[in-house]
């Protein structure tokens, strides 16, 4: 053999020994889109370093998640509360659509979404995608009920538990709303029943009632399985989220998964090893913790050889809740609002505006941002729109694609023609530009002016807000601009009539008790 012949083997040779030494990109033959979207609860806009640079809690992993993808710096969630703002993620909808016009449901609900309504699910697996939920539903689900009993409500008090018969099969779940797989919990980690549901049937039937009264950690009593630890449940559902990551990568078939976790909402349970680690309160230290397993999700995506054509969003449902102990962290300098009113529960900024971060190698520009208005019910145009789903009239009646907006040399002058937000106690805001206008005279809902209170005594019946220059939304200025309120008040009343926000036919909403309560500045 020539000494040319031997350096061509030899070459052949080292080529393909590193090319096997190689991580195999695109494990997921089809070249369709993985998507993986990563629903935190109760964590406020402050609370990650990437859009606070005065931030006291660590949060390295989600910060490199954000320098490699988009940060959205005005996002917001369509609801100030858990329930609602899912089921705009889930529907594209805002949720005072639905018959959920104030509040939230509880770890008893009926299902909220009716199954023939199509939801982010559905879109993906009309397109050949397998679809799974994992984590906290709070969309309410119907269990299964003693033979000749009926739900007496809706309520916490744990007696009214020995209703449900947690061996019969829970309907109207996630896997009638387009999931394959489904798992989790009924409601928020501090309602109980505290039972896993997978697929349709609970993993464990409930032997003990536990309740736990921690200034943090508490819980409300209730039914708990053996299987259920609370401090366990967050770690618990990650571990099974990159199981599936990694299952999933090994086939042909591209995946869906949402993950809504449950934290970091009350209880706040740091395990030992994370407790006191942030020097700045409990909330701060579990927030560490998500953050760690939040890179070793990142971590499973870059391991399973799929980053390059994987969209990761990570955001909130609503904003940070003084039950985790903001007034603490205030003292320490950390302001989960960041230098914004209010907190969940508001209709002020610091109960709707989120972080949002989507990573997509192969779409999106690392460290880029954009600064327009976004609306988690967005998402669901989203996917379909890289799906290539069309939606019909009574789909995503309130969802625009965010697929010009991930293009970063794409200038984008307008995207929404305007926002509508939700307080706990059904309170409106609408944004146009700059501008936001509630039609509430305080904060519809936990921070002052409190509804129906003295708080609320003298102030005018709305407020007017230029968060350019103010935002902060310190000075009202509905006085000096009557023309602006009354333009965006009438546009607020198109939306609600027409039951849909985005161009496309009228659509109804659902009523209440049969008819829908027209809201009273509609006709005014």
């Amino acid at each position: 053999m020539n000494q040319t012949l031997s350096k061509f083997i030899f070459a052949l040779l080292a080529f393909g020994f590193l090319a096997s030494c190689q991580p195999e990109q695109n494990t997921n033959k089809s070249e369709k889109t993985n998507v993986i979207i990563v629903l935190a609860d109760d964590l406020g806009y402050g609370d990650i370093g990437a859009f606070n640079p005065d931030s006291k809690i660590p949060t390295p992993h989600i910060d490199q998640l954000a320098s490699e993808g988009m940060r959205f710096t005005d996002a917001h969630t369509p609801s100030a509360v858990c329930t609602p703002t899912r089921y705009g993620l889930l529907t594209g909808r805002y949720n005072w659509r639905s018959r959920l016009k104030s509040g939230v449901l509880t770890g008893k609900s009926e299902a909220l979404i009716e199954d023939e309504r199509t939801t982010i699910a559905d879109v993906m697996k009309s397109a050949g995608y397998q679809t799974a939920f994992i984590g906290k539903w709070h969309l309410g689900w119907n269990w299964g009920l003693v033979d000749g009993d009926s739900l007496r409500g809706e309520g916490w008090d744990a007696r009214d538990f020995d209703q449900l018969d947690f061996g019969k099969p829970v309907t109207h779940t996630p896997n009638d709303l387009g999931f394959d797989y489904a798992y989790g919990h009924s409601g928020s980690l501090d309602m109980a029943p505290y039972v896993y549901v997978e697929n349709g049937k609970a993993t464990a039937i409930p032997d003990t009632v536990t309740v736990n009264k921690g200034k943090y950690s508490w819980w409300r009593e209730g039914p708990t399985a053996p299987d259920f630890d609370h401090e366990e449940v967050t770690p618990h559902f990650f571990k099974k989220s990159i199981s599936f990551i990694h299952e999933k990568a090994a086939t042909d078939q591209p995946f869906f998964l949402y993950l809504a976790l449950p934290s970091p909402h009350t209880p706040i349970l740091p395990p030992a090893e994370w407790q006191g680690k942030s020097g700045v309160a409990p909330f701060a230290d579990f927030m560490m913790m998500i953050d760690d397993y939040m890179g070793q999700l990142s971590a499973a995506v870059k391991e399973a050889g799929i980053e390059e054509n994987t969209l990761i969003i990570f955001t909130s449902d609503n904003g940070g809740s003084p039950a985790a102990g903001l007034d603490v962290m205030q003292a320490a300098g950390h302001f989960s609002s960041y230098i914004y009113r209010g907190h969940k529960a508001d209709i002020y900024e610091g109960g709707h505006r989120v972080p949002f971060i989507a990573k997509w190698p192969a779409q999106i520009q690392a460290g880029t941002e954009r600064e327009h208005t976004i609306s988690l019910t967005d998402v669901m145009a989203t996917v379909a729109d890289f799906v290539g789903y069309s939606l019909k009239d009574n789909e995503a009646e309130d969802s625009y694609s965010l697929m010009s907006l991930f293009d970063s040399a794409e200038p984008v002058e307008t995207f929404r023609e305007a926002t509508v937000f939700h307080s706990i106690n059904g309170s409106f805001a609408i944004r146009q530009g700059d501008w936001k206008l509630i039609m509430a005279k305080g904060s519809g809902g936990w921070s002052s002016p409190k509804p129906n209170t003295s708080d609320e005594e003298g102030l005018p019946d709305v407020q007017l807000y230029n968060l350019a220059s103010d935002p902060g939304e310190t000075k009202n200025l509905q006085a000096e601009n009557p023309e602006k309120v009354a333009s965006l008040k009438e546009l607020l009343s198109k939306y609600i009539q027409e039951g849909r926000s985005t161009p496309g036919a009228p659509q109804p909403n659902d009523p209440i008790d049969g008819e829908w309560k027209q809201i009273g500045f509609i006709n005014d």
